[in-house]
């Protein structure tokens, strides 16, 4: 599956579009998370927790969008796009979306 975040595949033709493609997750803070976030703002640096938290999130939502588009038959996902929301206190959606095509 070929993902991009531009309209087209460079060097490929676009010969049929699918539509939007998209998938998600709620992911909610853990506890001991937070305490570490605690300390390590006293001290600056990186959120390692969040930072493996948020890579975990958008694996999770990319992987259900590239599981839509290969369900209608499509090579590929153009204009890949991700967005957020906060769904709780704690607790956040990660959005993967983008146009599912088939290229050649």
């Amino acid at each position: 599956m070929i993902l991009t975040n531009v309209e087209t595949v460079p060097g490929k033709k676009i010969v049929e579009h699918f539509g939007l493609v998209q998938g998600s997750t709620i992911r909610a803070k853990h506890v001991g998370r937070d305490i570490m976030a605690s300390l390590k703002n006293l001290v600056g640096g990186e959120l390692k927790g969040y930072t493996e938290l948020l890579r975990e999130a958008r694996k999770e939502a990319t992987d259900r969008m590239v599981a839509q588009a290969n369900q209608l038959g499509a090579n590929a996902v153009v204009n890949v796009r991700y967005a957020k929301s906060s769904v709780a206190q704690g607790a956040a959606e990660l959005f993967a979306y983008g146009t599912a095509v088939r290229v050649e």
